[in-house]
């Protein structure tokens, strides 16, 4: 039962500091642009690596 008095406290100051971070974040600006962000997902400009050996190579 004494563990409680530890653990209650330390909940509570967890959450704070995660409420704390999440008003920080909004003042920030992280979440104004979600939509921009998903479409950045979805145009990747990335080309596929090319195999720079082949198959017929590797067991040599």
């Amino acid at each position: 039962m004494t563990i409680l008095y530890l653990l209650i406290p330390l909940t509570m100051a967890m959450g704070a500091v995660g409420l704390l971070t999440f008003f920080w974040t909004l003042n920030n600006g992280q979440y104004d642009d979600p939509q921009g962000d998903a479409q950045r997902i979805l145009q990747s400009e990335d080309r596929p690596l090319l195999p720079t050996t082949r198959p017929d190579e590797e067991k040599q």
